[in-house]
């Protein structure tokens, strides 16, 4: 698999993760701040995939 495609794949998880804190922030608040840090590792992920 290229590097470029598991790079696109982490943000596109990281947007998604970052659309359920979005959603969840008013009723979950727990559950919205654990959504955050997931996205928060996807994006470190996608930036750690891509620099090496």
């Amino acid at each position: 698999m290229s590097k470029e495609v598991v790079v696109i794949g982490l943000f596109a998880v990281a947007g998604f993760l970052i659309g359920g804190v979005y959603s969840t922030w008013k009723t979950a608040r727990g559950l919205a701040m654990l959504l955050g840090v997931a996205a928060a590792v996807a994006v470190a992920g996608a930036i750690i995939w891509m620099v090496a």
